[in-house]
């Protein structure tokens, strides 16, 4: 491993050479956390910026934060840790900002259902988070017979009354991020990658494969200013997919709004004891074996127990039909990783329909995999002084003992186990 403070060879993780720049293995993960979370930051600020939307004081923050982990400025282990919350405080500003960007845009999203798989006709598929990309992509293809699906974090823009205007805007296909090499060969289409969470192509779909915005990748042709006249004759070049049974239907597209429309029977039901728990299960998808924890976790919770979802972890369970509880649905998918501000704005208004605090709520939060978005939402949630939340199976990389015993002394925060004992003390059983 190579340190970024003192340029020396390390052994091992984290900082060893503290000979050489004096760094202590913890002051060094809390750094890395820090370019985590900005990074995480600076992807929502970006989707928003495309929209033309700004934020001067979160900019002067991404300033501040990359400065501060340069070699030799700072050796504070407890200046980084407040650091950490102030990037999580900017993160919800950002995150606001690009939920005002996309419902100004877009219109606020309306729950939606989304069929799996082909129809017959030519096609482009577009993965990643860009709904402006998506956009454009719709504009341009419009009455040229070209039916566009989405993938992994795209799945959401279905719900937007602004893109789903478009009639050819037909479907999804594949799930998580990790599995586009699979469903990008397994489609004759030409493929947009609008965002991050793309991989190396394989040989078999280089050739179709498209970047655009800030997605690049070693030979394959980038698309500039969204004009998207190679995509296009590429994918009539391709010619039809064939029609595939789509029984498969993901619904998405649950808004701040749409949840609280329900709020008067939320509350009789919860008051009623036949809804016990508010679950909020979200966060990162990862091709690891730990992370199907969260199937298991999901379907067996008890049938009382109401599933918030967000980001692509939601790929672990989002096809199963776990029904409603006098029409308050148990599976409510509000949308992409941005999302989780929702999420927050939805707790925030049934803490003040319960009046108690967000930690007296019946919600328990749980969190899958921090790549650098989840990690600047986990800090969010901490900022806000969540209390109890889980996370795992699988731990961030940059959390030693150290940190891990912080959060879980001053913020509560339970690894995962088992899913059944998890779902016990989550239940209260």
């Amino acid at each position: 491993m190579f340190c970024y403070q003192c340029s020396q060879t390390a052994r091992g993780t984290g900082c060893t050479v503290r000979g050489v720049c004096g760094k202590e293995p913890t002051v060094a993960r809390l750094q890395d956390n820090l370019l985590y979370a900005i990074k995480g930051i600076s992807a929502y600020l970006y989707h928003a910026r495309e929209l033309g939307y700004t934020d001067d004081e979160v900019d002067a923050f991404l300033e501040r934060g990359f400065y501060s982990t340069l070699t030799n400025v700072n050796f504070d282990a407890g200046k980084f840790v407040e650091l950490a919350l102030e990037a999580g405080r900017m993160n919800i500003k950002t995150m606001q900002l690009l939920k005002k960007a996309h419902i100004d845009t877009y219109g606020e999203p309306v729950p939606t259902e989304v069929p799996v798989g082909a129809v017959k006709g030519p096609g482009i598929l577009a993965t990643g988070h860009s709904l402006k990309a998506l956009e454009e992509l719709l504009k341009q293809t419009e009455g040229k017979g070209i039916n566009i699906y989405t993938h992994s974090e795209l799945l959401p823009a279905h719900g937007y009354p602004e893109l789903k205007k478009y009639k050819h805007l037909v479907g999804q296909l594949g799930g998580p991020w990790f599995d586009q090499k699979q469903t990008f060969a397994n489609y004759n289409v030409a493929v947009v990658g609008t965002s991050n969470c793309v991989l190396l192509p394989k040989d078999e779909y280089k050739e179709r494969m498209f970047t655009v915005g800030v997605a690049e990748l070693p030979e394959v042709q980038h698309i500039e200013d969204y004009n998207f006249t190679p995509v296009i004759e590429k994918a009539l070049e391709l010619g039809d997919l064939e029609e595939e049974s789509r029984d498969t239907v993901l619904t998405t597209g649950f808004g701040a709004s749409t949840v609280l429309s329900l709020a008067p029977k939320i509350k009789e039901l919860v008051e009623a004891g036949k809804i016990k728990q508010f679950v909020l299960v979200g966060g990162c998808d990862s091709p690891l074996a730990k992370a199907k924890y969260y199937t298991e976790f999901v379907e067996k919770l008890p049938e009382d127990a109401v599933v918030l979802t967000l980001a692509c972890g939601k790929y672990r369970f989002n096809a199963m039909d776990l029904g409603d509880i006098e029409g308050v649905p148990r599976l409510i998918d509000i949308g992409q990783c941005n999302d989780a501000i929702v999420a927050i704005d939805i707790a925030a208004a049934l803490a003040e329909l319960f009046d108690v605090g967000l930690n007296e709520l019946p919600l328990t939060i749980v969190l899958s995999w921090m790549e650098q978005k989840a990690a600047a939402i986990l800090w969010s949630l901490l900022a806000l002084d969540l209390q109890g939340m889980y996370i795992g199976p699988i731990l961030p990389g940059w959390a030693n003992d150290d940190i891990v015993n912080v959060l879980v002394e001053n913020y509560g925060l339970t690894p995962l186990g088992e899913a059944e004992d998890d779902i016990k003390k989550i239940m209260g059983q």
